[in-house]
């Protein structure tokens, strides 16, 4: 919508959607997605659309790119995944990160959590893939799109090993990527999903157990905060 320049129907839909969010983002329930223009949009262009709405930041500062969310529990030891650590060599990626993200973000989170899983992780370094959004779709673009791709991206995907997985994190660049090479992609979480251990079992992390605590009797409690000492 924005895009289009549909400001109010989209400060509209932005309404709507901090209303259903905030309630789960107050109780520090993630708020996580898969498509980059989508999740992102609620960090950044909410606060634009939005600027005097109290839940908004509330809002932005749950909201996560899944592979943004699964690092960051990785680097906190609290992933709880066990990763194919099987015998040959690690599968080779060639990850391609969508402008939104590379915008906000970056492809660290994405790179980090692909090299975990044992894969041979790589970033594409062409800049955007020329759909941006339905820009791509039209008529009147559908050349300059092909050109943007034409740049950098679809040379570097055309001169990967047949045996390297594509990856991806949003769906324009998956879409136009098919389109104008002859390699099929695979969305991060799909490449990752791929990557779990046969026969595993997710397990929370062990929380640290606190140590019991004796409750004070009433009357030493009462002599600490008392001078005089129990009335």
């Amino acid at each position: 919508m924005l895009s289009k320049g549909l400001v109010n129907e989209a400060r509209k839909l932005a309404e709507r959607n901090v209303a259903l969010l905030a309630p789960y983002a107050k109780r520090g329930i993630p708020i996580v997605g898969t498509e980059p223009s989508c999740i992102l949009t609620l960090r950044d262009e909410y606060r634009d659309l939005l600027p005097n709405h109290a839940e908004v930041a509330t809002v932005a500062g749950q909201a996560f790119m899944i592979d943004e969310f699964l690092a960051k529990l990785d680097a906190a030891g609290e992933l709880g995944i066990t990763w194919d650590s099987g015998p040959g060599a690690a599968p080779e990626v060639f990850f391609h990160g969508h402008c939104h993200q590379k915008a906000l973000i970056g492809v660290g989170p994405s790179l980090a959590l692909l090299t975990a899983a044992g894969c041979q992780a790589t970033e594409s370094g062409a800049g955007c893939c020329g759909m941006a959004g339905s820009f791509g779709y039209e008529t009147e673009h559908y050349e300059v799109s092909r050109k943007v791709g034409e740049e950098r991206l679809f040379p570097a995907v055309n001169a990967l090993d047949s045996e390297a997985t594509v990856a991806v994190a949003g769906v324009s660049c998956r879409q136009q990527i098919e389109h104008f090479t002859d390699r099929s992609t695979r969305h991060i979480a799909e490449v990752l999903a791929g990557r779990i251990a046969a026969g595993h079992v997710w397990r929370a992390p062990v929380s640290e157990v606190m140590p019991a605590v004796t409750p004070t009797p009433e009357v030493e409690a009462h002599m600490r905060n008392v001078p005089a000492g129990p009335a």
